[in-house]
């Protein structure tokens, strides 16, 4: 072999060399962004917890680019219809809300099955929810609240929700229920409208998680009457449950798991699973996530799929026994 040909071989192999370090590049340089889609607009509670499982995520996933998109509107109906109808390859999850297990029981005609079009990958978080006043209602407290609003006429005290049939709405009329007093249901498009709702005076009070909540609180904007929780939250210390208030047992957890379109292959679901829980193991993201008012629930898809139904019928049921009105 001439040193010519020597040269022009070498080069060959330095190119081939090169070539496969090409080739040899992370997979996630080629891989689509995953993109979590949230059901609400921004600042309610699915979309906190998103944003603070983002770049951890990123990381876990090698450097992949992870988005948040929110696509508000019908009760978490077209983010959940979105998700059903996308690409079954990992790329595209649904970061879900209560509202997954309560809309089978609340709508008739849904655009998708809950529980034929989904796989699901693991429960995040739970959380109470808050039952977060405008300054000016009455009561310091839950009971307090109860006491003066049964001297007045009914409906004069109202509440915002995240929409009709959604489990803010669901549990205020359980309190009703039980408490005897009319207060007068008012639907927004998410937790961050409600909550704007409650500061400017349109209403009265809400119900969201602590985390929803936690900066208006702090500015005085909001008062916290009381927690739907089975204890009292850390953050709150002074603020009852609302059992503490004479309605024993009475809970209310708001949920968020994450779930992807059907036909999505088990390999896929299996590292999205083990990535999610290592996200939520991290220690940067459980002390955000804790001190949002969230309780960690790293479980796995059947697991998923067990709460999912059984929030379904406990609401079934209290829907069917109490005429409450779905149409407002």
């Amino acid at each position: 072999m001439t040193y010519t040909s020597m040269r022009r071989a070498l080069a060959a192999v330095c190119a081939l060399a090169a070539l496969g370090g090409g080739l040899a590049a992370p997979a996630h340089a080629d891989e689509k962004p995953l993109v979590l889609v949230v059901p609400y607009p921004p600042g309610g509670s699915t979309d906190i917890l998103a944003r603070i499982m983002q770049p951890r995520l990123s990381q876990e996933l090698g450097g992949r680019a992870v988005v948040v998109e929110n696509r508000p509107g019908a009760a978490s109906q077209i983010a959940t219809a979105f998700v059903a109808r996308a690409e079954p390859d990992g790329s595209t999850l649904l970061v879900s809300f209560d509202n997954h297990g309560i809309n089978p029981a609340v709508k008739p005609k849904l655009p998708y099955d809950t529980f034929k079009d989904f796989v699901a990958i693991t429960q995040t978080v739970r959380f109470p929810l808050v039952l977060g006043a405008n300054p000016g209602v009455p009561g310091d407290n839950l009971k307090e609240f109860l006491a003066a609003a049964a001297k007045q006429p009914a409906n004069k005290f109202n509440y915002a929700s995240t929409g009709v049939g959604s489990l803010n709405h669901l549990a205020p009329e359980e309190l009703k229920r039980l408490s005897k007093v009319e207060l007068l249901h008012v639907p927004y498009g998410g937790g961050g409208p409600a909550i704007q709702a409650v500061v400017g005076g349109q209403a009265n009070m809400t119900w969201l998680s602590f985390a929803a909540l936690r900066g208006q609180i702090q500015a005085g904007k909001i008062k916290p009457l009381a927690v739907a929780g089975e204890k009292r939250l850390p953050e709150l210390p002074n603020v009852p449950t609302v059992a503490e208030s004479g309605f024993p047992g009475f809970v209310a957890y708001s949920w968020s798991g994450m779930f992807a379109p059907k036909g999505t292959p088990d390999a896929t679901i299996k590292k999205l699973t083990q990535a999610f829980n290592t996200v939520l193991a991290d220690a940067d993201v459980k002390k955000k996530l804790q001190e949002a008012g969230f309780e960690i629930v790293a479980s796995n898809g059947p697991a998923l799929d067990a709460y999912v139904k059984a929030e379904y019928d406990r609401w079934s049921t209290f829907i069917k026994s109490s005429n409450i009105n779905l149409d407002n």
